[in-house]
């Protein structure tokens, strides 16, 4: 009746493998923005879904467009926690855009759904903008400098 640690050892080694395999069913994921985009938009079609129906469909959009506001565009961003060899790092595993305009009575006019590779194939500009707002006066600098010197920061 006695419970012998060295003639057992094996049973619970494998008992305790098969105990923490099953820990993690599911891999952790980090959403951001409409889950399963391409499949909401494979809902909506051009030229007899309006505004109404993609509210209904898909929600309220994350964008509308600077110059039109008849062009709405939707998210979805899916991180996964990364494997060994990257060190639980995360990685991108979908990223979907998705872009609809609409003609001026509110009727879908045009759909285009960006995925990973659509996206890196996108040029931008590397030119930066300044914002003469943003900077700083010379009294503010002066005394930053001042504090940083009295307090080390």
């Amino acid at each position: 009746m006695f419970f012998y640690f060295k003639y057992h050892f094996n049973k619970l080694l494998i008992a305790l493998f098969f105990i923490l395999i099953s820990c993690q069913l599911q891999e952790s994921t980090r959403n951001h923005g409409i889950l399963f985009l391409e499949n909401r938009s494979d809902k909506i079609v051009i030229n007899t879904s309006n505004k109404n129906d993609v509210i209904n469909i898909i929600g309220e959009p994350h964008s509308k467009s600077f110059n039109n506001e008849n062009t709405w565009i939707y998210v979805e961003r899916i991180l996964i926690k990364g494997k060994y060899h990257k060190l639980g790092r995360h990685s991108l595993k979908t990223n979907n855009v998705l872009v609809l305009d609409f003609n001026k009575y509110g009727v879908l006019s045009g759909k285009k759904l960006f995925d990973k590779k659509d996206i890196s194939k996108i040029s931008f500009s590397t030119k930066e903008t300044e914002n003469e707002l943003a900077k700083k006066s010379f009294v503010v600098t002066f005394l930053q400098s001042v504090k940083s010197k009295m307090y080390g920061n």
